[in-house]
């Protein structure tokens, strides 16, 4: 473990050299446990982000379990895989979802990293830089605690944990992010609470929140906006339509669409690692 996590420090401490503007920020959205809405977050927020004008990217990298082509209503026919073993084009692979998002499917290919050569990883990159107009690449990983995915978040410029009101969720992103201040990846984390009752609930639960932080592992917290409990995203899910398109005025959608100012604020005018620069730093972390 102290291996992988030498490796993780280094990772996640490197300075970028060549510094370029025009490169897509990173942006990891990561929980503790399932079943918080983790998914369906990144699909209406990445939608809200291209409806405002940005190029976004999802990387479905929630291994053997992605379902966010599923929110957006469509299945892939292919995945990083097929990029890797199969010899599929990037334009095969790459799915594009309402407003022109582009989505990723990680698959079990993810899992493969490891086992490349020289070659295949050279090969891979040349094909992947291909996606080069980009303003975000937001990656959805599982939930919990493993090497994946703290994997995931040291390869990604911020690191967004989504929570809920309920003490449990509440204990798991905490174990989470005290993991990943612990092994010294991130000492920054942006948080989401999902499914509250009014905004009181959701500043209150992320003090709740922050407090605990401060107080035992000395980290820093940044509240980027809570997200109504409402039956238009139970509906939006049975029909597979994300509920920014299907009901753009309801407390939900509007609750996005102060998330996705804040994130388009917080990263004005700064660099990110890149599509290219985040699979070198997969492959040097999983090889």
């Amino acid at each position: 473990m102290m291996d992988q996590a030498q490796k993780l420090r280094f990772m996640a401490l490197e300075k970028e050299e060549n510094i370029n503007y025009n490169k897509p920020k990173v942006i990891t959205v990561t929980s503790g446990k399932g079943g918080v809405g983790k998914s369906n977050i990144v699909v209406n927020l990445s939608i809200t982000l291209q409806k405002m004008g940005k190029k976004v990217l999802i990387f479905d990298a929630d291994i053997g379990m992605g379902n966010d082509d599923v929110l957006m209503g469509f299945l892939p026919k292919y995945n990083i895989f097929d990029i890797i073993y199969n010899d599929r084009s990037i334009d095969e692979v790459v799915a594009k979802g309402p407003f022109g998002v582009k989505l990723l499917p990680g698959g079990t290919g993810i899992t493969k990293l490891n086992e490349l050569s020289k070659f295949q990883t050279d090969n891979f990159l040349r094909k992947i830089s291909s996606l080069n107009d980009l303003d975000y690449i937001i990656m959805d990983t599982g939930a919990g605690v493993n090497r994946s995915i703290l994997g995931f978040i040291a390869c990604s410029d911020d690191l967004v944990i989504v929570t809920t009101p309920e003490p449990t969720s509440l204990t798991d992103a905490y174990s989470l992010f005290k993991a990943v201040v612990h092994f010294n990846i991130k000492t920054n984390a942006k948080i989401i609470v999902n499914r509250v009752l009014n905004h009181k609930e959701g500043i209150d639960t992320f003090n709740k929140f922050q407090n605990v932080v401060k107080k035992f592992i000395k980290a820093d917290t940044e509240f980027l906006g809570s997200v109504y409990e409402d039956n238009n995203l139970v509906m939006a899910v049975r029909r597979q339509e994300p509920f920014v398109i299907g009901k753009p005025n309801c407390n939900a959608a509007k609750d996005i669409e102060n998330i996705a100012k804040k994130i388009i604020g917080n990263t004005y005018g700064k660099s990110g690692k890149g599509i290219e620069g985040l699979f070198k730093k997969f492959f040097s972390i999983f090889s």
